[in-house]
């Protein structure tokens, strides 16, 4: 046992800000939900090294679940309770016990290590609009998972982005925290009632600088009433025109980004889209299927490419859900780098029980705990495509 005031390992002042996270790969691991109270309740700064309390209630907190998952009923949740610890794991004895190269430790001093290079890190600004469709055919690959937490990570930079969403589900409107139900104005309204985009978009009541353009079930008829309009492929871009320059006539400062979110397939809504965009920007799962899907999006897109919109291009693919467990994940991964290596950003998504949970509370990730993995790969995943303009 170490005496007070005796040498704590290094790392350990790096578990401060990473309670959160391993609480949620002890979920995943398990397969189980884990309910927690404040580590601070869990073990009393009174009773650990005063240099690193949280590393110890990091420790209790695994021995307690560990302890639990061996006698737990099947589905049930595990609830980590203030006065538990173990007596078989003395908070001193297992900090005694942690040296640098075990693997929570360099889980936690790579994490660290990444929220040090995004600390403090300033993000450019482009020097146009940026306009980025958000869109793969094959559904739950994360396209709208993606495509809130970009505009969010960008926003929380401070530049200015807006969400367009064109998706008949809104998903996105509702993990913006914006009303989105049949009586509110919407893109709807925007492309088939030629409404002002002004008109309609509303602020991300938790993000400065995110603005959004919501979705409502009318968008579902959209496709049909498209059919007989005039220019309805171009309807999307014309209001994003007009919108700048309105933008331009009130003194505002002009959008860094706009993402367009698309529903998983190609009907006119899709190729408003496509048409309104610069660049697509495409969410791939690390699955079996993913290049399958992606080669009949490429073909979609040529064709958009060869009648619609000459200077769109694919800039940008990110890998999504990606399990480190699996080697399939890195077959996915590899193949798919070694096809795009211009387009496919370092940052890899994984998988997450905070990037699910976070939408049932009207929220990003990264407004809903900034601390996990997947808030984190976020934030690299923005910074990423900033610096690449």
């Amino acid at each position: 046992m170490k005496k007070p005031g005796s040498k704590i390992p290094p790392f350990a002042a790096l578990f401060s800000s990473s309670f959160g996270t391993r609480r949620e790969a002890l979920s995943e691991k398990h397969s189980i939900p884990i309910v927690n109270d404040s580590f601070d309740e869990i073990v009393s700064r009174e009773t650990t090294p005063e240099s690193a309390p949280e590393t110890a209630a990091l420790m209790v907190l695994e021995a307690v679940v560990v302890e639990k998952v061996d006698n737990r009923i099947h589905g049930e949740a595990i609830e980590v309770k203030a006065n538990e610890r173990p007596e078989a794991a003395p908070v001193r004895n297992v900090m005694d016990t942690m040296d640098e190269t075990s693997p929570l430790a360099s889980q936690l001093a790579s994490e660290h290590q990444r929220r040090e290079r995004l600390s403090g890190r300033k993000l450019p600004r482009p020097n146009t609009t940026r306009y980025m469709t958000v869109s793969n055919q094959k559904g739950g690959v994360g396209k709208t998972t993606t495509t809130v937490n970009l505009a969010a990570a960008l926003a929380i930079a401070g530049l200015n982005v807006l969400v367009v969403d064109i998706d008949p589900q809104g998903n996105a409107s509702t993990a913006l925290g914006v009303e989105h139900h049949a009586d509110v104005d919407s893109i709807y309204d925007v492309l088939i009632n030629d409404m002002p985009l002004a008109d309609v978009i509303a602020s991300c009541p938790d993000i400065d600088h995110l603005l959004i353009a919501p979705a409502t079930i009318h968008l579902a008829g959209a496709e049909i009433e498209l059919v007989s309009l005039v220019a309805r492929e171009q309807r999307l871009r014309r209001a994003l025109d007009v919108y700048a320059k309105y933008r331009e006539a009130q003194g505002m400062e002009r959008l860094d980004y706009v993402f367009i979110d698309c529903p998983p397939s190609l009907g006119l809504l899709t190729v408003n889209a496509f048409v309104a965009a610069r660049e697509v920007l495409i969410p791939i799962q690390c699955e079996y299927y993913a290049l399958e899907g992606l080669s009949q999006l490429l073909k979609n897109i040529e064709m958009i490419q060869k009648h619609l919109n000459a200077d769109l291009v694919v800039s940008t693919i990110l890998l999504t859900m990606y399990d480190g467990r699996t080697n399939l994940a890195a077959q996915v991964a590899n193949e798919v780098r070694e096809h795009f290596p211009n387009q496919v950003l370092q940052a890899l998504i994984p998988r997450s029980v905070r990037i699910s949970e976070a939408p049932s509370y009207q929220q990003t990730v990264i407004t809903y705990d900034s601390s996990s993995t997947g808030a984190l790969s976020y934030l690299e995943a923005a910074a990423e495509i900033a610096e690449r303009a």
